[in-house]
């Protein structure tokens, strides 16, 4: 009960939680059709509270989107798609989604917090569900730009550890046909206008420490790509580097930034570690792209 007390004075008080303006939450799916899914669901999400994470989502069988937008007098119509990590086996939704996207509020940035499928799955490729939710809450951001305020020119897409690894592949892999179009939304582009990646998972080709995995191929329609890890993460910092590297191969814009320390999991929140400062990095990232700080 203790922790609950805390997780509300923290969502309450923090000067950067207190700004954002919640949408209502929207399904990604219509009834019914969510890929690869058959027969009756009982379960939609279930979240549990810990004590370091806050909300940790244990299962999501429904994915959904919750808007947040900052104050219309510093809103630059600017977006990011948030996909928290979790080992595709949970998500840490307040660490590494609402926080991020209050975040970005007090920047002028809409977050956009993706509840995609969790746990794993057992009968496919676990990857393939969490991508075709992603690529959706694009389409579908895209989609409500007019009446979110927002430019669909300027949608990007962010993740953290195993939710890094889910931008790095929707970002690679964006003209992928991972599902049946459903509706007019459908039609629209997955492709972010530009990637952030923070302490991604899973990127390393088997073996080798400067090598992409085949499921994220960077080529030249890549979007612009920003990446933060730490060199004593336990995730190594390679992931990002074969990502770095391979966009730098094919002279794409793209900005790496390795600490020597900080671990793994940090979130947004303040350490005595200076990779916990990366949020700062960031902003001024997406002004020299003219992503923000343009109107």
């Amino acid at each position: 009960m203790a922790y609950r007390f805390l997780l509300l004075a923290i969502l309450l008080f923090s000067p950067v939680l207190c700004i954002a303006d919640e949408l209502p939450e929207l399904d990604l799916w219509p009834a019914g059709h969510v890929p690869g899914q058959s027969g009756a669901v009982k379960e939609e999400i279930v979240e549990v509270i810990d004590a370091k994470i806050g909300r940790k989502t244990t299962k999501v069988t429904k994915p959904k989107i919750t808007v947040y937008k900052p104050d219309a007098k510093i809103d630059t119509k600017a977006a990011v798609v948030i996909c928290p990590g979790g080992g595709y086996h949970i998500l840490a939704y307040d660490l590494e989604g609402v926080e991020v996207a209050k975040w970005l509020n007090s920047i002028g940035v809409t977050g956009v917090v993706v509840h995609y499928r969790v746990p794993r799955s057992k009968e496919a490729d676990h990857r393939v569900g969490p991508m075709q939710d992603a690529q959706r809450a694009i389409r579908l951001t895209r989609q409500n730009a007019e009446k979110w305020n927002l430019d669909p020119n300027r949608i990007g897409l962010m993740g953290f550890s195993a939710g890094g690894h889910l931008t790095a592949a929707t970002g690679t892999g964006h003209e992928k046909k991972t599902y049946s179009a459903i509706d007019d939304a459908d039609k629209l582009s997955a492709r972010p206008d530009f990637l952030m990646m923070i302490y991604p998972a899973y990127l390393n080709r088997e073996g080798s420490d400067t090598e992409l995995d085949d499921f994220v191929m960077v080529d030249k329609n890549t979007p612009p790509t920003f990446l933060i890890h730490a060199g004593n993460d336990g995730v190594s910092a390679t992931n990002s580097l074969a990502f770095y590297l391979a966009m730098k191969r094919l002279a794409l814009p793209a900005e790496l930034h390795i600490f020597p320390d900080g671990g793994h999991g940090y979130g947004l929140r303040p350490t005595e570690k200076a990779v916990t400062g990366w949020p700062k990095l960031a902003e001024r990232w997406l002004q020299t792209m003219k992503i923000i700080g343009n109107e």
